[in-house]
């Protein structure tokens, strides 16, 4: 999907630096606005986040409803919903932050969510980054209860896995 976000700006890199800020956080385009789910979004707060001017803003969604491909894309993307990240702490849930090498790299999830099921912690919530949107593509699981620290070993053992934070 990024690829061909970009590939159609590319001539345009403030309207693609609008096109992420969208994307990284889940905003449609629809009828000429820009929506958080049903929350229509200003464009100046839009421009703020992508570091351009409001007229950019105005451009990129003029261009992305002009090109049908990108009319499809920016008209049903979604927020994929709240992380417990920030907040695990206080609720008393376990975080592991894991870092792949590649991110394309098949069943970094399975075993890590495997792993933990082997000692009965429950994940709540798993966010996986996008390799194709973030630089440094992330598997953040939050569990039940915290992460023993013996099992950040047990993690590194997996094929694919470079780095891992339990938090």
């Amino acid at each position: 999907m990024w690829k061909k976000i970009a590939e159609k700006m590319k001539k345009y890199p403030e309207r693609l630096a609008v096109a992420k800020v969208l994307v990284e956080n889940g905003l449609s385009i629809r009828n000429g606005k820009i929506y958080c789910n049903i929350i229509a979004i200003p464009y100046i707060e839009i421009s703020r986040a992508a570091g351009v001017d409001r007229r950019t803003v105005l451009k990129t969604i003029e261009m992305i409803e002009d090109d049908q491909e990108l009319k499809l894309i920016f008209e049903g993307i979604r927020p994929a919903g709240s992380s417990l990240k920030e907040i695990a702490k206080h609720l008393r849930l376990g975080v592991v932050e894991i870092t792949p090498e590649d991110a394309r790299c098949p069943g970094i999830l399975a075993e890590s969510a495997s792993l933990l099921a082997k000692r009965n912690i429950s994940i709540r919530q798993a966010i996986v980054d996008d390799p194709e949107l973030s630089p440094e593509p992330k598997l953040t699981l939050i569990a039940e209860r915290k992460i023993p620290g013996d099992l950040v070993h047990e993690f590194l053992k997996i094929r694919g896995i470079t780095k891992v934070s339990v938090f």
